[in-house]
């Protein structure tokens, strides 16, 4: 796997992005705002795809293939939560629970690092951040527990374990030089990818009420400022030669309207650059990251261009779907499944996220 790619070699969503509200530019249609407008292709793709979620889960909460961990894992999480399942008493509140568990399991409680296994695990970390930021106050942390044979000594909250993971990320970026992230708390160089997974997951937890001091998110944006080039398009890493790509300016998009920063001319090209190319994004190698962050960057720049790349896309992952449920990729069927939920959970728009 090359330094490039996007997972963990992993990536996504993320995500579903935090949990933070915009001023709206358009008025929310309350059907919508409420999940009763949405298209009856995207509620047979999302009860197919939770039906696989949860009968592929694990025993000890994490989902099996490709590569798993915390980053996965929150994912799963996420997509359960999207489309407003209750997570404490609904179909699928303990699965929602178990997985919560296994990721507060595998935090080190010292340092707060939600680990993934293999090469660049800080994108695990900012998925995992992300997803603990939209349980904490939606998920009982009284059920949480409840059932479970793991001695108290080695339980935490959901809260406690989003505060640790908001410290290990604000160490990390004290200890870079660029004020951003790479694959290791330690990393001493930064890029787009990473650290556009990993912010996100920081206005997340501020968002839901951890402290997150205004210069950590300064300097993250000011990083992507960096990077962002004449002509609108994101590089990989500042003086980059790799150029600019679709996904990359589609992340920065998105950092800079929940990072409010639509005012800036780095938002406004970028902005522009990803409608310009909105239909090729559909051919990137990174089919199922690049979907997350297209819809989410659409949306909050051009809501009409959402909508016009939001029917095409939804008649993509119909045909993309198996007949179980799942969507497949060289990262496992539980991530790609998970991140083609996340791509449609803008048509629910019930995550504090997908307001605009």
């Amino acid at each position: 796997m090359n330094k490039h790619t996007p997972i963990i070699g992993f990536s996504i969503f993320f995500m579903l992005v935090g949990t933070f509200s915009i001023t709206p530019t358009y008025a929310q249609d309350p059907t919508i705002r409420y999940g009763t407008g949405v298209p009856a292709a995207v509620r047979s793709i999302n009860d197919r795809s939770l039906r696989y979620l949860a009968n592929a889960q694990l025993q000890d909460g994490s989902w099996p293939g490709g590569q798993n961990g915390a980053g996965i894992t929150g994912i799963c999480v996420m997509a359960f939560m999207a489309s407003g399942e209750d997570p404490d008493y609904g179909p699928y509140a303990t699965n929602i629970r178990k997985a919560l568990r296994n990721m507060i399991m595998n935090q080190n409680p010292k340092t707060g690092y939600m680990t993934g296994y293999g090469h660049g695990s800080m994108y695990h970390h900012g998925f995992a951040m992300l997803a603990l930021s939209e349980a904490y106050g939606a998920v009982s942390e009284e059920l949480l527990w409840k059932g479970s044979e793991v001695p108290a000594n080695r339980r935490r909250t959901i809260g406690k374990a989003l505060e640790l993971a908001v410290r290990c990320a604000l160490t990390a970026q004290k200890k870079n030089p660029w004020g951003a992230w790479r694959y290791s708390p330690e990393s001493q160089d930064a890029d787009t990818t990473v650290s556009g997974t990993v912010l996100m997951g920081l206005l997340g937890a501020r968002n839901a009420g951890i402290e997150v001091p205004n210069e950590a998110i300064d300097k993250a944006l000011t990083f992507f400022q960096t990077c962002t080039m004449r002509g609108g398009g994101v590089s990989y890493q500042p003086m980059s030669s790799h150029g600019d790509g679709v996904t990359r300016t589609a992340i920065g998009t998105l950092v800079y309207a929940i990072g409010k920063r639509k005012d800036t001319p780095e938002y406004k090209s970028a902005s522009e650059y990803i409608k310009r190319r909105m239909d090729q994004s559909t051919h990137s190698g990174y089919a199922f990251y690049n979907l997350y962050y297209m819809a989410q960057a659409l949306f909050q720049s051009d809501f009409e261009a959402w909508q016009s790349w939001n029917r095409r896309i939804i008649e993509r992952l119909q045909g993309m779907q198996k007949e179980d449920g799942s969507f497949t990729s060289s990262y496992g069927s539980a991530y790609a499944t998970g991140m083609a939920v996340l791509t449609l959970a803008l048509n629910y728009r019930l995550l504090p996220i997908y307001e605009r």
